[in-house]
């Protein structure tokens, strides 16, 4: 059952622009509001959440957005190491590195995003109570 989708090539792009979107998702939950009242633009945050009241959402339930955006990119990891011991079909060869090249950066860019994020939102306030 599980092999057609590991075959399927919208599937593992699907995983690994999923890891990237759900790392933006922590990102604008907890790191893009802390830094902007850490540099003085309290103002201009709460004129952002008041244009998009859904966003406070993200920052309550902080650790479920986490734990997901973690678990979407460990299944990314996953997908990654299990596609790079795999040939690429000879008639979409081209497509199919260009594809194994660029999945590699955006994994590094999504876990970097997110160890920021997660930093904001758990670290820092720890770090500002003592």
């Amino acid at each position: 059952m599980l092999r057609p989708l590991r075959e399927n090539n919208y599937f593992k792009k699907f995983i690994s622009w999923f890891g990237l979107f759900s790392s933006f998702g922590t990102l604008i939950c907890c790191a893009i509001p802390s830094t902007l009242v850490l540099l003085g633009f309290g103002a201009t945050l709460a004129s952002f959440l008041g244009n998009f009241p859904q966003l406070i959402w993200l920052s309550d339930n902080k650790a479920y957005v986490f734990g997901l955006s973690f678990f979407m990119l460990g299944i990314s990891y996953a997908a990654q190491k299990y596609s790079a011991s795999q040939a690429c079909p000879i008639d979409k060869k081209e497509d199919c590195e260009i594809t194994k090249d660029w999945s590699k950066p955006l994994f590094w860019i999504s876990l970097a995003i997110n160890i920021i994020g997660a930093s904001y939102a758990f670290i820092l306030p720890k770090l500002m109570e003592s």
